[in-house]
């Protein structure tokens, strides 16, 4: 059988040595193949193949850090030592569900604007500035994330360090995020030039 009967879901096995085996496809994966499994929105799930114990956040964390090693750089360091440091905090019960919120919502996000790009590309200064008020968007949201997971004093105003640093760090992210729009409008022009 390809699938768990029960929920419909892909079952990975995984061995001693390692090795996943792929129930669906009698055949041996990598962890490539459940990336692509993962972009593909395939629900599947990694199993010891011993113990039957669910390996599966794992072996999704497995597959994050060697995108990261990779080069892919999509969780920034303060993020990732923010999050260590609600381990075994009493917020942590909190924070999956808060994170997921907030992928969702980025997900709707992306969604709406992939909806958006296609009828505005006809467009290049429509498309423009649609791509910049959804980076705008898209930002705003990040900070509000980010607050979540920002050190605050007992009267819960930030340290004045933190609040002195962050004119700076929101210019350099702005003028970041505008070198970017620049870049992307270039491409889109020359995607309407073509």
């Amino acid at each position: 059988m390809s699938t768990n009967a029960k929920s419909g879901k892909i079952t990975i096995k995984k061995y001693a040595n390692r090795r996943l085996y792929d129930t669906s496809a009698s055949r041996y994966v990598t962890l490539d193949h459940l990336r692509e499994l993962v972009k593909d929105n395939a629900e599947f799930e990694v199993v010891d193949a011993k113990t039957g114990e669910d390996l599966t956040r794992g072996v999704l964390a497995q597959i994050i850090f060697e995108e990261e090693a990779k080069g892919a750089n999509l969780l920034p360091v303060e993020f990732l030592r923010q999050l260590i440091g609600f381990y075994g905090d009493s917020m942590q019960a909190f924070v999956p569900g808060y994170l997921k919120m907030s992928m969702e919502g980025l997900m709707r996000q992306q969604d709406e604007l992939r909806e958006k790009m296609a009828g505005a590309m006809s467009s290049p200064a429509g498309s423009m500035a649609l791509l910049e008020e959804q980076t705008r968007r898209n930002m705003a949201m990040f900070e509000q994330a980010m607050k979540v997971f920002s050190p605050f004093n007992a009267a819960g105003q930030q340290d004045a360090g933190a609040s002195a640093a962050a004119p700076k760090d929101r210019s350099d992210d702005v003028k970041a995020l505008r070198d970017e729009l620049e870049a992307m409008r270039a491409k889109l022009d020359k995607l309407a030039g073509s």
